[in-house]
């Protein structure tokens, strides 16, 4: 035995369990369940059983939680289990690690619809950025049903009843059985062929699982993806979810409600048109009672009456005014008269006033000219010459007199006429 590398059993057991993980990472399997054991820890252990084989399952606490189907799982289910396999090494057999399970039959179809959902994904053919936007008033839409299917009627009857214009071009396909993803391409791709088309919408009624699975179909998906023109899918009801909704540029709960989405821009527009038909109608209407109401308000005869009723009023308020009753109240006689009074009043006290005060002025004046009279220095024994009218009053004076000229001698009963020698 010299030479021999001898492994451990722990060293062979962990490279089976590598080797068993990297070839089986990912597996789906059905089978009967057998040996059903919840744990306290929340985990679940089970075997998987078919006629000839079984092999051991553990479903773990976390993937238990996303998993409630297993709270009413017993034994004797069938069910399909998807996950890894995986080596306990402690006692070096394989159990597969479950990481989804539902029921056998359309639980099939479920796992292959996530397998390929997620894969699709992947790829970025579920991306929202590269949607493209619809258009707001569509005019051709291509339709891709079933042609005597109750879906289109639905979707025709609605555009019929919610739009002002459109135009509807109807693509049959086969949208159920084994032909239907074949059939469903050709339709598209002749939808895309035709001019002028601004949507496509791909539609069917309800049903189940399988019904819809053409819906499902990757090459379908893949067209759709490529497709330049924007789609719409509104397939099955609102609890029926397929690829084609994942991938199309806008999903609807149902046909009828593809047909509102794309007819509603129009019925708001018809809407709004009925609601400006109307408003305009009322103005209309209004402004013809305005027109009407001056036209009568001009006329020469309503002319008349409102000048006469105006002067009417006038007359009526000059009345009332009393101009000539009240006119010395008006102008304010009283108040003058009163006024005038009060100035002459005044007036007069200041005149007497005057005249006394000059009156006294004129006596003090007349006693100083009366003592400055020279006839009262004559009463005295004086006497004055004058000349020609002029009082001389200085010997310097009456040396220019010439002689043989005459002055007056002025005494105090009368005057003497004399000549200087």
């Amino acid at each position: 035995m010299m030479g021999i590398h001898v492994a451990s059993v722990s060293d062979l057991v962990s490279s089976i369990k590598e080797y068993l993980e990297e070839e089986f990472h990912e597996v789906m399997v059905q089978g009967e369940v057998t040996n059903l054991s919840p744990s306290s820890a929340g985990h679940w252990y089970f075997t998987l059983s078919d006629e000839n084989a079984s092999i051991s399952c553990a479903l773990f606490k976390g993937d238990a939680l996303r998993n409630p189907l297993i709270r009413n799982l017993k034994n004797g289910d069938k069910i399909i289990l998807s996950g890894p396999l995986s080596v306990y090494l402690k006692k070096g057999s394989f159990q597969m690690l479950v990481r989804r399970l539902v029921p056998a039959g359309e639980g099939q179809l479920k796992l292959q619809f996530e397998r390929l959902k997620a894969k699709l994904s992947e790829e970025g053919l579920f991306d929202l950025q590269r949607k493209k936007k619809l258009p707001l008033f569509p005019k051709r839409i291509a339709v891709i049903t079933a042609e005597h299917g109750a879906a289109l009627q639905d979707f025709i009857n609605v555009m019929k009843r919610r739009t002002l214009w459109l135009h509807l071009v109807i693509i049959p396909a086969l949208v159920q059985g084994e032909g239907a993803p074949k059939s469903l391409i050709q339709a598209l791709e002749k939808a895309e062929g035709l001019r002028d088309i601004d949507v496509i919408v791909l539609t069917r009624g309800g049903g189940s699982l399988e019904d819809l699975w053409a819906f499902n179909d990757e090459n379908l998906i893949r067209r759709i993806h490529h497709c330049p023109i924007p789609v719409i899918s509104a397939v099955g009801h609102q609890v029926d979810f397929t690829l084609c909704d994942y991938v199309a540029d806008h999903r609807s709960e149902t046909p009828t409600a593809a047909a509102e989405t794309l007819s509603q821009p129009q019925t708001e527009l018809q809407a709004r048109m009925n609601y400006c038909q109307t408003h305009l109608k009322s103005s209309l209407f209004k402004n013809h009672q305005h027109v009407q109401l001056l036209m009568q308000k001009s006329h020469p005869r309503e002319l008349f009456n409102l000048i006469q009723k105006k002067i009417f009023e006038a007359d009526k308020r000059l009345n009332h005014f009393r101009l000539l009753e009240r006119a010395q109240e008006l102008v304010g006689l009283p108040e003058a008269h009163q006024y005038l009074d009060e100035k002459l009043v005044s007036l007069g006290y200041v005149k007497d006033m005057k005249l006394k005060n000059l009156s006294e002025k004129l006596s003090g004046i007349g006693h100083v000219l009366s003592v400055l009279n020279p006839s009262s220095v004559l009463d005295r024994g004086y006497t004055f010459i004058q000349r020609s009218g002029i009082t001389i009053s200085s010997q310097e004076e009456f040396e220019k007199v010439p002689r043989g000229e005459d002055f007056v001698i002025q005494f105090r009963d009368g005057k003497a006429l004399a000549i200087k020698g």
